[in-house]
C-alpha cells in the first residue's frame, strides 16, 4: 500500500476513533437555551394569560413579554461532542451541570422547587403591582413547607399562619428563622398559629381568623457543614388576601424570574392607556412584595429569545446588567431597573419616545 493512501488511511480511522469516543464520553456538563417568550398582556393557548375579575380593567396593546430559558434535564448526560458544539454555538451556553442541578438534585426535585417559585412569583406581583397602584392587600406570614422526618411534621402544616414565636411577633418570614436560632438544638420552641383549617374557613366567610393555638417543638440540629444550628423543619412565606381576584393562566413555566413583567401586565391592565404605547418590551427579573426587582439566571438566553421575537426593549434587573451587555442582541435596547417603579418610568420614557433618558445597561453595570 502507497504510504500517502496508508497515511490517510490512519487519518481517517484516528478521526472516526476521536468522534466514537467524543460520543461515547460523558461530560459533565448541561446545556442553556432561548425558551418561548409570553405577551402577558395577551393568550396563551387560547385563553388571557392575565384574568381580573371583582374590579375595572382597561384595553391595553403592545407587548410585555416574559421570556424563559430552555435547560437540559438532570438525567441528560452531554457527550464530548454535544459540549463542544454547545460551546461553539452563539445561542446556548454550556454551563456545568452542578450549576442547574447542585448537590444532586432530581428532575422531580427541581420541577418541583421551579413550581413553587413560579407560584411565589404571582402572588409577589399581585402584591407588588397593587401596592404601587396604592390598592391595600392584607398580607400575613405562613408556613410554605414541613421537611418530612423534621420536628415539624404532624404538628405544622403548611398554610398554618405564624402568629408568633415564644411569644414575639412575627412579621415577615425571615423573623421565623431568626427567632428559632436563638434557641440551641434541643430546645424548645413556641410557635402560636392559626391552623390552616381555621384560616380557610375565615377567608371563605370573609372574616378574619381570631382562634389561635401554641404549639411546642423540640428543635433539631441542622445538617450544615458549618456552625450547627436549631432548626424545626420548615419554611416560612407569606400569603395574601386581595381585594379582587387576579388569576395568572401560564402552566409548565418554573422559577421565580417572570414576577417583573407579570406585575407590569397586572398594574397596565388596572390603569388607563397603554405602558408601552404598542412598543414591544420584553424582560425579565424577580420581583418581591415591596417592588424590588432581582436577578435572574440565564440572562444572555433571555434576551437572545427576545430579540428573536421581535423585542426593542428588555428591561434587565441591575444585578444582571453587566452580563447582559457584554454581549448584546442586535437591535434590543437593554433597560436598567432596580424596582416596578424603574420600570414604570422607563415605560413612560419609552411609551413618549424620550429614549435617551432610559437608563441603559453597560458592561460595567
Amino acid at each position: 500500500m502507497p504510504r500517502r493512501t496508508a497515511t490517510m488511511l490512519a487519518s481517517t480511522l484516528m478521526l472516526i476513533a476521536l468522534l466514537c469516543a467524543g460520543v461515547l464520553i460523558p461530560v459533565p456538563y448541561s446545556e442553556m437555551s432561548p425558551g418561548p417568550t409570553v405577551n402577558t398582556l395577551g393568550d396563551h393557548q387560547g385563553e388571557p394569560v392575565l384574568q381580573i375579575t371583582g374590579h375595572k380593567t382597561y384595553p391595553t396593546d403592545g407587548h410585555l413579554n416574559m421570556t424563559t430559558v430552555r435547560v437540559t434535564s438532570a438525567d441528560f448526560r452531554m457527550n464530548l461532542v454535544q459540549a463542544v458544539y454547545g460551546w461553539l454555538a452563539h445561542d446556548s451556553k454550556i454551563v456545568p451541570h452542578d450549576t442547574l442541578y447542585p448537590d444532586g438534585k432530581t428532575e422531580e426535585q427541581s420541577s418541583q422547587e421551579n413550581a413553587e417559585e413560579f407560584s411565589q412569583s404571582q402572588e409577589s406581583a399581585k402584591v407588588a403591582a397593587l401596592k404601587e397602584l396604592g390598592v391595600p392587600v392584607k398580607s400575613w406570614v405562613i408556613v410554605s413547607t414541613v421537611v418530612k422526618g423534621s420536628p415539624a411534621e404532624g404538628r405544622l402544616h403548611a398554610g398554618d399562619v405564624i402568629k408568633a414565636v415564644d411569644g414575639t411577633a412575627v412579621k415577615q418570614p425571615s423573623d421565623v428563622a431568626k427567632l428559632v436560632t436563638r434557641h440551641k438544638p434541643g430546645q424548645k420552641v413556641v410557635f402560636t398559629v392559626v391552623p390552616a383549617k381555621d384560616q380557610a374557613a375565615a377567608e371563605k366567610a370573609h372574616r378574619t381568623a381570631t382562634r389561635t393555638q401554641d404549639v411546642t417543638i423540640t428543635t433539631a440540629t441542622s445538617d450544615d457543614s458549618g456552625a450547627k444550628r436549631a432548626i424545626v423543619g420548615i419554611s416560612a412565606g407569606t400569603d395574601h388576601t386581595f381585594p379582587f381576584t387576579i388569576d395568572i393562566k401560564l402552566a409548565d413555566v418554573g422559577g421565580p424570574s417572570a414576577g417583573l413583567m407579570f406585575a407590569l401586565g397586572v398594574y397596565d391592565k388596572l390603569t388607563p392607556g397603554s405602558l408601552t404605547g404598542g412598543k414591544f418590551v420584553a424582560g425579565t427579573g424577580t420581583i418581591d412584595d415591596s417592588g424590588n426587582v432581582g436577578p435572574i439566571g440565564g440572562i444572555e438566553m433571555k434576551t437572545v429569545g427576545a430579540r428573536d421575537r421581535g423585542a426593542q426593549y428588555f428591561l434587565t434587573p441591575a444585578d444582571n446588567c453587566a452580563a447582559a451587555a457584554k454581549d448584546t442582541p442586535g437591535g434590543l435596547t437593554l433597560v436598567k431597573v432596580r424596582t416596578i417603579g424603574d420600570a414604570l418610568g422607563a415605560l413612560k420614557d419609552i411609551r413618549d419616545g424620550d429614549t435617551a433618558a432610559l437608563p441603559k445597561c453597560t458592561t460595567g453595570g
